[in-house]
């Protein structure tokens, strides 16, 4: 424990005024920048103690639960069902590339051994073992790449200092410490960037707990991340905080909608040039809830994925695992769906970037080289203008075979002309420049 803290004071000794310079990021976070947009599709994964209550990640907050009595669930927190493998093999099929799991939610428990305190999956629950670094094997087993999720805030520890939630959980006030909450943080962090091997991305939330206070709250992210990017280069970072990217991060974050929309209210910023990821559920909620049949169905779910990728973003879709570690079966019968349609169309998704035709209504473009791959969704005719621009269009077909599709050059661009009105999740034609 001593020469952890001492680790971390050194770092951030050094890290201060290199974290006042601007950013410039190194040739191995570029790289993986790159490799992350080439990933499109991520699983995300909410599971916690809350998991056991089965009313998703918030309830310590919103049925103000008293912070000693709280962690009286880790006492039978034991989740039996657990097998990381299997998880991950489900997730592998799905054809995800990469995970994000919760490390440490809004509640405080850590799903993994930390030095910092027992309240842990290891040294604080009848279950006594280390998830996180179970997913972490897993995930190297299997090829995945292994994104981790870490909560800015703490309903439960005194030393942080409140915001705007988690105020009815009995804390002291005027025991916050943020010297002692930073470094308790940045011990945790530490720990996550050393013992559980190469991490694809930080993926932090919480900043908006303090986005109303009277006068500005400086959470010191400059060296937080420069400490993050010293101990890991190729690690990017996420902060889910609802603005435009600030210094040092590398992935923007667009909950709940596609980059440029805004229908559930927290993406109202301007799209930067970063990697972009947009976060969804496969039902209603984050975390487990016992009552939420409300399953997207496979088609909404592709058509998601579709239109993220024509927007040039990724797709982070969520899952609630239930309390005794299965992921639910409404969950993996959605995952074997959008597997089998990658598997037949995943080249069209992969590697792409949006496509230099825009998206509309009927659908969106990604784009290869000289391949455009147009992706029509929702489309009520059998001709469809595609707005190409100058572009020389060489050649058209149905993508997958060898069936050509008639066009004819329009103004700006192309009519398709098919034979009937497509009425397949995504009826792909492919076009070489």
């Amino acid at each position: 424990m001593k020469k952890t803290l001492l680790v971390i004071a050194t770092l951030l000794m050094s890290y201060v005024g290199m974290a006042q310079e601007t950013y410039h990021p190194t040739a191995e976070n570029l790289k993986a920048r790159e490799q992350f947009q080439d990933e499109k599709f991520g699983i995300f994964l909410h599971w916690g103690l809350y998991s056991m209550m089965g009313t998703t990640e918030w309830i310590m907050t919103n049925r103000d639960i008293n912070y000693k009595e709280y962690p009286k669930l880790a006492k039978t927190f034991y989740p039996s069902e657990f097998d990381a493998d299997a998880w991950i093999k489900a997730i592998k099929a799905a054809g995800a590339r990469y995970i994000t799991i919760t490390t440490r939610h809004h509640d405080g428990f850590s799903l993994f051994k930390t030095t910092t305190s027992t309240y842990n999956s290891v040294d604080g629950t009848p279950f006594k073992r280390d998830i996180i670094k179970e997913m972490a094997d897993a995930c190297q087993r299997n090829g995945i790449k292994l994104h981790l999720y870490y909560s800015h805030l703490d309903w439960g520890r005194e030393d942080y200092p409140q915001g705007r939630t988690g105020l009815g959980t009995g804390r002291d006030k005027g025991k916050a410490n943020w010297s002692s909450y930073y470094k308790f943080m940045n011990t945790q962090l530490t720990e996550l960037l050393t013992h559980y091997g190469p991490i694809g991305a930080v993926w932090f939330d919480g900043w908006w707990d303090h986005d109303s206070d009277a006068k500005p709250f400086d959470w010191q992210l400059p060296e937080q991340y420069a400490m993050i990017h010293k101990l890991q280069p190729q690690c990017l970072i996420a902060n889910n905080h609802h603005q435009t990217p600030f210094a040092g991060e590398d992935i923007q974050i667009f909950e709940r909608d596609l980059p440029g929309e805004n229908k559930a209210g927290l993406s109202g910023q301007s799209i930067s040039r970063l990697p972009l990821e947009s976060c969804q559920t496969i039902n209603e909620h984050w975390g487990y809830n016992i009552t939420d049949t409300l399953y997207k169905s496979p088609k909404e779910l592709i058509q998601m994925l579709v239109r993220a990728a024509g927007k040039n973003a990724n797709l982070l879709l969520n899952i609630g695992p239930e309390p005794g570690g299965a992921l639910p079966s409404l969950a993996l019968d959605r995952l074997q769906a959008i597997g089998k349609w990658l598997n037949k169309y995943g080249e069209t998704i992969y590697g792409t970037r949006g496509g230099i035709v825009g998206p509309h209504d009927w659908g969106v473009s990604t784009q290869r080289g000289n391949k455009l791959y147009i992706h029509i969704l929702n489309c009520m005719d059998s001709s469809l203008f595609i707005p190409t621009g100058n572009h020389n269009i060489k050649s058209a077909t149905v993508f997958g075979t060898n069936k050509r599709v008639n066009f004819t050059k329009t103004g700006n661009g192309i009519t398709l002309n098919l034979d009937t009105v497509p009425t397949d999740i995504d009826y792909i034609v492919e076009l070489t420049l």
